[in-house]
């Protein structure tokens, strides 16, 4: 039971490092040169990529690939939004709110219905 909640998790957090190391680097933009700007980004993306391996190494037979995939990805791209709301300023559309929100639904449905269907063929 608790690498079902802490794989999410770990998938989650591996997201929100990962938008850090996609678009933190522009709110410095006119103060880091390229490569240090691209320094900073691989310093963040080594230890994510450490944890998102990780948690799916660990989510195997708790969660299809496709789930885990699901749930890194859609939690990314809201993580993009935060990002760009909190830290570079950019403000968000109506669209763009109902366009996020459609994604978390998206997750919740591709990491809910099919595993609990395949979970029961299992205990038969």
């Amino acid at each position: 039971m608790q690498k079902k909640i802490l794989v999410p998790i770990m998938l989650i957090l591996s997201s929100g490092i990962m938008a850090m190391a996609w678009l933190g680097h522009l709110k410095y933009k006119e103060d880091l040169s390229f490569l240090m700007a691209a320094l900073f980004a691989w310093l963040l993306v080594l230890p994510e990529y450490i944890l998102n391996v990780l948690a799916i190494r660990k989510g195997v037979g708790i969660y299809q690939p496709s789930e885990m995939a699901a749930m890194n990805l859609s939690s990314g791209v809201v993580f993009i939004a935060l990002v760009s709301y909190f830290i570079l300023g950019e403000e968000l559309s109506t669209q763009k709110y109902i366009g996020f929100g459609l994604m978390i639904i998206a997750m919740v449905l591709i990491s809910g219905s099919e595993s609990a269907e395949n979970r029961d063929k299992k205990d038969l």
